[in-house]
């Protein structure tokens, strides 16, 4: 099939799937976020240690996890996951295509009239590896004690997620390696917007200025507001902790 031999059409497979990565990054980072709010409003630290306030759901961060359990978004998360992680299999197979076919590590790619001294355009891959590496360890700090035990009985759940914020982020050197995830993210996310867009046919000199634009500013707010919520974890554990 032209989708799947053509170089445009594979490019357009990736496309797709990172419009559901970018979706679901979004929606996390919101959710996120909520919880420095908490703190500026004084809450994060109530209802981190009072399980009563934690379980009448007073706090914006908790009202956004039990949010994120309703049935709508119970069906919408997995789809955007499923989505995620096509993107990042289809990638992985793309680049061994290529490894082959080209005899070197290079990008699949279509003539791009934009950003082609670009790092992350040259470097998708090695940020792809970097993130996909840091998802792993991301996993076991949150889905590995909430999703996984609630799900499949396996391991120890842990109720309170502003406790699980403050765990993870109060050593230092996770924050560290957390912000410069955050900063592969953005590169990648930023390149892959305005790609993505290109694929698709909107490559004109006055929208594609512009969709550089849109990329930055939406890369820019979920590594953001991830940063944030890093940052947040980690003051608010060295004072409650």
């Amino acid at each position: 099939m032209f989708i799947f031999n053509s170089s445009i059409g594979k490019k357009f497979i990736q496309s797709i799937t990172g419009a559901f990565l970018i979706i679901f990054l979004l929606l996390h980072a919101t959710i996120n976020f909520f919880s420095v709010i908490d703190s500026l409003t004084g809450k994060f630290g109530a209802v981190a240690a009072d399980e009563k306030i934690f379980s009448a759901g007073d706090g914006l961060f908790k009202l956004g996890c039990d949010f994120m359990s309703t049935g709508f978004i119970s069906i919408m998360v997995p789809i955007l996951a499923l989505g995620f992680i096509i993107h990042i299999a289809y990638g992985g197979w793309l680049t061994w295509q290529n490894m082959k076919a080209r005899g070197g590590l290079k990008r699949y790619e279509v003539p791009s009239k934009a950003g082609a001294d670009s790092w992350a355009a040259k470097n998708m891959v090695i940020l792809g590896i970097l993130i996909l590496g840091f998802i792993c360890f991301h996993l076991t700090h949150f889905w590995a004690k909430m999703q996984l035990p609630e799900m499949f009985g396996v391991g120890n759940y842990e109720n309170n997620p502003y406790l699980l914020l403050m765990v993870t982020f109060g050593r230092w050197w996770v924050l560290v390696l957390y912000i410069i995830w955050f900063v592969a993210l953005w590169l990648h996310v930023n390149h892959g917007f305005w790609s993505m867009f290109q694929t698709v046919g909107w490559n004109g000199q006055t929208w594609f200025k512009r969709l550089k634009v849109i990329g930055i500013i939406v890369s820019t707010l979920i590594c953001a507001a991830f940063t944030a919520t890093a940052i947040n974890a980690f003051i608010q554990a060295q004072v409650l902790l």
